[in-house]
């Protein structure tokens, strides 16, 4: 379960995320992380969230978002939003440690989510930011922070979702593992 003060870190890479307010620390208005990212290239697909909004204020470093298809480089003091419903990517693009704070509104499960996602990295069970479709699938269906994919049509993932998500649980797949959350969802 994620608390306030909690720091998350992926040993691979050496990416940390800390909690500096949980879903339920603003009864469910936001989740804000201070994230610190060693690693270089996207941590996951590119998406969309349908009911949250996300900002970035970067700390030091350098974030690159990718948006609209082109990418652009943010430095140390700027700001930058997405409202829900953006494709949008982002990630360190440098050699260069990034440090950033990251907030989504409201917050519905997203600390859950980042709790997930670190902790299958941490596992070995993600490749160049992707988790493996059925993983995704599960991971979308069984969410409360709705998020699709950008690059596959949202209907095609709808009907994916709800006909392979249900058999991938059937084989152990989770959106929210216990071993890394204390639930399971």
């Amino acid at each position: 379960m994620p608390t306030k003060g909690q720091i998350i870190t992926n040993p691979a890479t050496g990416d940390s995320y800390e909690f500096l307010e949980t879903a339920k620390d603003t009864n469910g208005v936001a989740v804000t992380m201070r994230a610190t990212i060693k690693s270089k290239g996207p941590l996951v697909p590119n998406h969309r969230h349908v009911f949250q909004d996300e900002t970035f204020e970067i700390i030091s470093g350098q974030l690159t978002i990718f948006k609209d298809g082109k990418s652009t480089t943010f430095a140390a003091g700027e700001k930058i939003a997405f409202p829900k419903n953006t494709p949008h990517n982002h990630y360190n693009n440098s050699e260069e440690e990034l440090v950033y704070i990251h907030s989504v509104k409201p917050a519905l499960d997203f600390d859950y989510l980042i709790e997930n996602l670190v902790g299958l990295a941490a596992d070995g069970k993600s490749k160049n930011g992707k988790f493996g479709l059925v993983q995704e699938l599960v991971t979308l269906k069984y969410l409360e922070s709705k998020t699709y994919l950008a690059d596959i049509p949202i209907g095609v993932q709808k009907f994916l979702m709800h006909t392979v998500a249900p058999i991938g649980r059937m084989f152990g797949y989770r959106a929210i593992y216990k071993k890394y959350s204390g639930i399971e969802k």
